[in-house]
């Protein structure tokens, strides 16, 4: 029995969900406009302020669509009415970045600067201050578009793990490995 799939979504007050035939879901907030097409077969229904996802049958199919759907559109109420943020912290002598408008300029220590063009539904920011590692931070509606933007920024160069420089999520943890021992 799926348990995600069986929670209400209570729906904030500035939200609207429209459910169009065909299973169209389109949810629009003060951040922003999301769509998703859901599978036919579920049934959606919208009633008090909460909205409730139902399958079926028991099916595996189904099962599985189930949560999947409820918790895709779960994540299109969160991100439209209060938005997302995802923050990368650059580590490593040298290592900078900026920003003018979604154009973003990375120094990663190769003998090249690298320019990443965000998408519009983004907006980044980048912080530096004195003392600590150069920030980066993603903010938008859409919870998958910015975890496969900060993806993309974090593959140009992943921390590894003897020093830890890189590119990581603020909070992340590296596991670092103890390099060679000295000679006699």
């Amino acid at each position: 029995m799926s348990r995600i799939g069986n929670a209400p979504i209570s729906v904030p007050s500035g939200t609207n969900i429209d459910i169009s035939k065909g299973n169209l879901v389109t949810v629009k907030g003060p951040k922003g406009e999301l769509v998703q097409q859901v599978d036919p077969d579920l049934e959606i229904k919208l009633e008090d302020g909460t909205l409730n996802i139902a399958r079926p049958t028991n099916q595996k199919r189904h099962r599985s669509l189930h949560g999947l759907y409820r918790s895709l559109i779960a994540n299109m109420v969160e991100g439209v009415s209060n938005g997302y943020e995802r923050k990368l912290e650059l580590i490593g002598v040298g290592y900078r970045a900026s920003n003018k408008g979604n154009l973003l300029e990375l120094s990663l220590g190769y003998s090249h600067p690298i320019y990443f063009y965000a998408p519009d539904d983004i907006k980044v920011e980048t912080i530096s201050e004195k003392g600590q590692p150069p920030t980066i931070v993603l903010t938008g509606s859409d919870k998958q578009l910015i975890g496969q933007v900060a993806a993309k920024i974090r593959a140009f160069r992943k921390p590894e793990p003897y020093k830890g420089k890189g590119i990581r999520f603020v909070g992340e943890e590296i596991r670092r490995k103890a390099g060679k021992t000295a000679a006699k």
